[in-house]
């Protein structure tokens, strides 16, 4: 199972980003994928947003209305919509397969900054 971030970086206050995650190794069509953040020096992870094979998605309270989470199964890619980022959202960004609770495989991350 291999999960590959990409799409972060530094942006603005008011700001957006889209993350991506290119999966292989496993059915991807069929798994339930979420992505989560690490705040700075915070040891947990938090559930973000998450979406089922079929598209259903489900969010967390801490970004809901400023996060969508789609995926392509074609491509086997899962992403990450993210608008009017504030300092709070800094954090490194993780793909996970599974969620919101149970997680079976994590990409490396995606370091995301807020900062004017």
């Amino acid at each position: 199972v291999q999960l590959v971030e990409s799409g972060g970086g530094l942006v603005e206050p008011g700001g957006s980003l889209r993350l991506s995650c290119a999966a292989s190794g496993f059915t991807f069509n069929t798994a339930g994928m979420s992505w989560a953040r690490q705040l700075p020096g915070e040891r947990r992870i938090d559930w973000v947003a998450g979406i089922q094979g079929d598209g259903r998605t489900k969010y967390a309270g801490s970004m809901k209305g400023r996060v969508t989470i789609s995926r392509d199964n074609a491509k086997k890619m899962v992403y990450l919509q993210m608008n009017n980022l504030n300092f709070d959202d800094t954090a490194v960004y993780y793909c996970a397969r599974g969620g919101p609770t149970d997680f079976g495989s994590w990409g490396q991350g995606t370091q995301v900054n807020v900062s004017s």
